[in-house]
């Protein structure tokens, strides 16, 4: 007898939930084992972490702080990825719209009243974002050049000029009354995301949940995101069918950069007030792709699982604490890497099964 991959006629529904989770479980699985090879109990880690996560106030505050930016980045990737356009950019996106959201507080001061003061430097952060994908986004709709080298590359162009309008050049960005050690100026109170419930919880949460609904509401039940999906599927089909294909990636790829931009724009006026290169440059661009896939790249399943990756990432910090030594804390990145791979390799049983050949069908 022999085991062979057999198409499935059709996906039964119950796949798509069955699947990721039994692929979590063996990650996490694969986490203990690592733990536990390295000296470490698992069960008093992985429940100090869900303690640290979901169980303090604290904990739920920090976990959904670090969420907030991972909602944006991860709707950026899946509004790209899931019509094969893979704009792994939004790192250098993110950087972008924080620039122009700082750079509009800064310019605008208290002229503007507080909602909409908010709300022009938020539009600032997602054109900042749109704007730096608009190159890569042209580049691939006119000449058919890979997205996926123009937008990376472009990530490193925008490290490199955050870090120099604060640490190379007097610009407007930088604050001049800083002696000791170049840092962005603090931008005006009022343009400020409202924190919610007396919390530090800050508002670009609700916006992130919200333009999870929208994405869903535009893939699902408008003309474009019909075009969308069409191209999703087939480039050839929709050029037949008269969809201006080029028109379909500039958008896509326009709109996914926007979206990233605003994770920028959410993190500058509502956790560091400031352009922080140091702190904007830490892999929610990258991030925000591990979110997509293990979302399947659906908008509403980004929301939950920024907030489960956004609780490793908080979990992983606070286990240098635990008595007996100190635990590694990039556990958080390790059991990301694992849930990914994991994720991703189990997708193949979605789409086949495993069926046991017997030996007088193989001697035919």
């Amino acid at each position: 007898m022999r085991l062979d991959l057999e198409r499935r006629a059709a996906q039964p529904p119950h796949l798509y939930v069955s699947v990721p989770l039994v692929a979590v479980g063996a990650a996490l699985a694969f986490g203990a084992l690592f733990l536990w090879a390295n000296g470490f109990d698992p069960v008093l880690i992985y429940v100090e972490m869900a303690r640290a996560s979901f169980a303090t106030r604290y904990g739920i505050e920090d976990s959904l702080i670090s969420a907030t930016p991972l909602i944006f980045t991860g709707l950026a990737a899946a509004m790209a990825f899931r019509f094969r356009l893979y704009n792994v950019g939004a790192e250098g996106q993110l950087i972008a719209g924080a620039i122009c959201c700082a750079g509009v507080a800064l310019a605008i001061g208290e002229a503007l009243p507080g909602a909409l003061g908010v709300a022009v430097i938020l539009a600032a952060g997602l054109v900042g974002g749109a704007v730096w994908a608009a190159v890569p986004a042209v580049a691939r709709a006119r000449f058919g050049t890979s997205e996926i080298i123009t937008t990376l590359l472009l990530n490193y162009v925008a490290v490199l000029l955050a870090r120099y309008l604060i640490f190379g050049s007097k610009s407007m960005w930088r604050d001049p009354l800083a002696t000791n050690f170049p840092q962005g100026r603090a931008l005006p109170r009022m343009s400020g995301l409202p924190e919610l419930g007396g919390t530090q919880i800050h508002l670009g949460l609700l916006i992130g949940i919200a333009c999870a609904l929208l994405m869903f509401a535009l893939v699902r039940w408008t003309r474009p995101g019909f075009d969308a999906r069409v191209f999703g599927d087939s480039p050839a089909a929709a050029r037949y069918a008269g969809i201006n294909v080029a028109g379909v990636v500039l958008c896509l790829l326009l709109l996914s950069g926007g979206i990233a931009g605003l994770a920028g724009a959410s993190e500058v006026s509502g956790r560091a007030h400031r352009l922080d290169p140091a702190g904007l440059a830490v892999g929610f661009g990258y991030t925000g792709i591990i979110v997509a896939a293990l979302a399947r790249y659906h908008p509403l399943g980004v929301v939950p699982i920024a907030i489960f990756v956004g609780a490793l990432s908080n979990a992983g910090t606070t286990l240098q604490s635990l008595p007996g030594g100190a635990v590694p804390s990039a556990i958080g990145t390790v059991l990301q890497g694992a849930i990914l791979i994991c994720v991703l390799a189990s997708e193949i049983h979605v789409t086949y099964r495993l069926r046991w050949r017997p030996a007088a069908l193989l001697s035919q």
